[in-house]
C-alpha cells in the first residue's frame, strides 16, 4: 500500500533542484526518530500543549511529501493535543508511525529519481 501520491510528489518537485529535494527528503529523514520520540513523550507525559504543536510541525513536514494518509493521523493527534482528549491516541500513534516508517522507505526509492 503506498503513502505518497509518486506521480504528484514528482509534478510538485520537478521544478526544483535535485540536490533540493534531497536535502529536503533527507532532513526529513533523519529528524523522522527524533520527531516520533517527542511525540511519544508528548503522550506519555500528557502534555496536549507540545503534543498539538508537535503533531502539527510534522502534518506539515508530511504534506511536502503528498502522503494525505499520513497527514491525516497526524491532523487527528494535532485534534486530540488541541482538545486535550487521549481517546485513541495510542492507536492514532502507532499507526502513525506504521505508515510515516513506509513513507520513509518510499522516499529512499524517490531519492533515486533525484540523483
Amino acid at each position: 500500500m503506498e503513502m505518497i501520491d509518486k506521480e504528484q510528489f514528482l509534478e510538485n518537485f520537478q521544478y526544483f533542484d535535485n540536490e533540493v529535494v534531497l536535502e529536503i527528503i533527507n532532513i526529513f529523514i533523519n529528524e523522522y526518530p527524533e520527531r516520533m520520540a517527542t511525540l511519544r513523550k508528548n503522550i506519555d507525559e500528557k502534555d496536549f500543549d507540545q503534543l498539538k504543536f508537535n503533531a502539527h510541525s510534522l502534518k506539515g513536514v508530511i504534506a511536502n511529501f503528498v502522503a494525505p494518509q499520513v497527514q491525516e493521523l497526524a491532523r487527528q493527534l494535532e485534534i486530540k493535543g488541541a482538545n486535550s482528549d487521549l481517546t485513541d491516541v495510542e492507536s492514532l500513534y502507532s499507526d502513525l508511525k506504521e505508515k510515516a516508517g513506509i513513507v520513509i522507505e518510499e522516499l529512499e526509492e524517490l531519492k533515486k529519481n533525484f540523483k
